[in-house]
């Protein structure tokens, strides 16, 4: 076999080998990563059972904010998102979502007490505290969990399902549908915004004000 005629055979082999490794690559990674909102579900920025604070109603601006409660950029955004709900109240729709970071010791923990107060109807209050008292316990290298049990206390939770709703895998199983789907949209720090769907690259403080002013001058 002439030499140009064995290196085009050679090089046309090593081209198909290639893509057949590619597609072998695809195919097992496809089976072995379960898609967040469940089998053969795309991932969605939100969902039917995601927490929103503020619903502006139809025509409003969605923003979805992927959070850690002991997230110290999350709780130095905190005031700023507060300003931000209040200045376009009725026209944005507010969506939070968990996204607790493997470096926090208590942020699952965090996640978890917010759930297991949704339960009741009092997320928001629990979201509230958990940022208001951050310093006291962000960056412990202990379990909180007492400690937020005595927010429930504080805000006066039924007890008994509160308990309940932490021991049971379910309310884990929530935090982690977020924390998946985040991580499926690309989600990898926090704080995370999406402005009507489109991921947010923050670079000032003013950034996510500046893009729900655009969204809502350019319309639906």
């Amino acid at each position: 076999m002439k030499t140009p005629v064995k290196a085009t055979l050679i090089t046309v082999a090593v081209v198909v080998a290639m893509i057949l490794a590619a597609v072998i690559y695809v195919l097992v990674n496809e089976r072995s990563t379960p898609s967040p909102g469940g089998e053969g579900e795309p991932a969605s920025v939100v969902r039917p059972n995601s927490h929103v604070l503020d619903d502006g109603g139809e025509g409003a601006v969605t923003v979805v904010e992927f959070l850690d409660f002991e997230c110290e950029a999350c709780g130095a955004f905190y005031p700023i998102v507060e300003d931000i709900r209040e200045k376009f109240a009725g026209e944005i729709t507010y969506v939070v979502r968990y996204f607790p970071l493997p470096g926090h010791t208590n942020s699952t923990n965090a996640a978890l007490a917010a759930e297991a107060a949704a339960g009741q109807d009092r997320f928001e209050d629990m979201y509230h505290r958990l940022f208001e008292t951050q310093a006291e316990w962000g960056e412990s290298q202990e379990s909180r969990a007492d400690l937020f049990r005595g927010f429930a206390e504080e805000l006066g939770l039924d007890m008994a399902a509160y308990d309940a709703a932490i021991a049971d895998p379910e309310t884990l199983a929530r935090v982690e549908m977020d924390l998946n789907e985040g991580q499926a949209l690309g989600v990898s720090s926090t704080p995370t915004f999406f402005v009507d769907g489109e991921p947010l690259e923050l670079q000032q403080w003013d950034d996510l004000e500046e893009a729900i002013t655009q969204a809502l001058s350019t319309g639906p």
